[in-house]
């Protein structure tokens, strides 16, 4: 079983990496594996509503988006990581989920998934409140851990001194990996996902 990470800040090795290396480290004594994937700094395209995407599977627009759509149909379990900048997670991670979730959905159904974010001072519950909502449309349980899902700093140094943030961090980990494996000995017993329709309107009648 395998989480893949996301680093939605512009600094790969920042505060919200530290938080997820710590997830790392709890998930790997779980016996699960992880990797984490960085958006990058460089500019991005938001989604422009083309819908080409439904035509092809992938967004028209190369920049990151495709790889990770690609790489995440191999993955169990997803947590997506923010800096909080005015209460709110990180544009570029709000653009580049906003193109994930839209043209490759079916990959991320039925998968545990969690937001982490770290701040130096506040936010981080009202972007979390964003985040999740990503989740909820896709029917992703979500994980949650002892406290928000958040840590505080200005600096990776900052953070690894933040001791009940970096628990949380290590908690979350835990969480993830217990859902991981009931999920899967559901799976092993014959207790699988439903498979729902989803009627779409438009209130015009």
């Amino acid at each position: 079983m395998k989480v893949l990470m996301v680093n939605g800040s512009s600094h790969k090795d920042g505060c919200t990496d530290a938080a997820l290396n710590e997830i790392a480290r709890s998930l790997k004594e779980e016996g699960i594996d992880s990797e984490i994937f960085f958006i990058g700094n460089e500019p991005m395209a938001d989604c422009i509503a083309c819908g080409k995407c439904r035509e092809t599977g992938k967004c028209i627009f190369d920049d990151g988006v495709n790889e990770f759509i690609e790489k995440a149909k191999d993955f169990d379990g997803f947590i997506f990581g923010s800096p909080v900048y005015y209460a709110h997670p990180s544009g570029r991670l709000i653009t580049f989920m906003d193109r994930v979730f839209y043209s490759a959905s079916k990959n991320f159904a039925f998968k545990p998934a969690a937001a982490i974010f770290s701040a130096r001072r506040n936010g981080q519950v009202a972007s979390m409140d964003v985040i999740n909502k990503y989740f909820s449309i896709n029917q992703m349980p979500i994980v949650s851990a002892t406290y928000w899902n958040h840590v505080f700093g200005a600096k990776a140094e900052d953070v690894k001194e933040d001791i009940e943030g970096l628990n949380t961090m290590y908690n979350l980990g835990r969480n993830m990996a217990w859902m991981l494996k009931v999920i899967d000995l559901g799976k092993q017993n014959g207790i699988n996902h439903p498979e729902n329709e989803h009627l779409y309107t438009n209130f015009v009648r």
